[in-house]
């Protein structure tokens, strides 16, 4: 299952260090405004399916998609966020 996570970050990291803007990961890497509206979009309708009861998984994977590529554009590497999430354990 992680497994997956796994392949679509180095999905994105692999559309960042290429030089083709044709891909839409990679517009979304380039254009900040883009990604930051994105996300947010993304997220007011995740709570508006769990609101509606409808589309949830559809949704949350579009948040968690944006949200990885978001990230990325910003040099947040998700391997810190996870480190960050196990300090914070108890």
């Amino acid at each position: 299952m992680l497994e997956n996570l796994e392949q679509l970050i180095n999905i994105i990291r692999e559309r960042k260090s290429t030089s083709s803007g044709a891909s839409y990961t990679k517009k979304l890497l380039i254009d900040k405004e883009l990604s930051v509206a994105k996300v947010k979009e993304e997220v007011a309708e995740l709570i508006e399916s769990v609101d509606q009861n409808s589309n949830k998984i559809h949704e949350a994977a579009d948040v968690i998609y944006h949200l990885m590529v978001y990230l990325e554009a910003n040099n947040i590497k998700i391997e810190d966020v996870m480190s960050e999430l196990k300090r914070r354990q108890k």
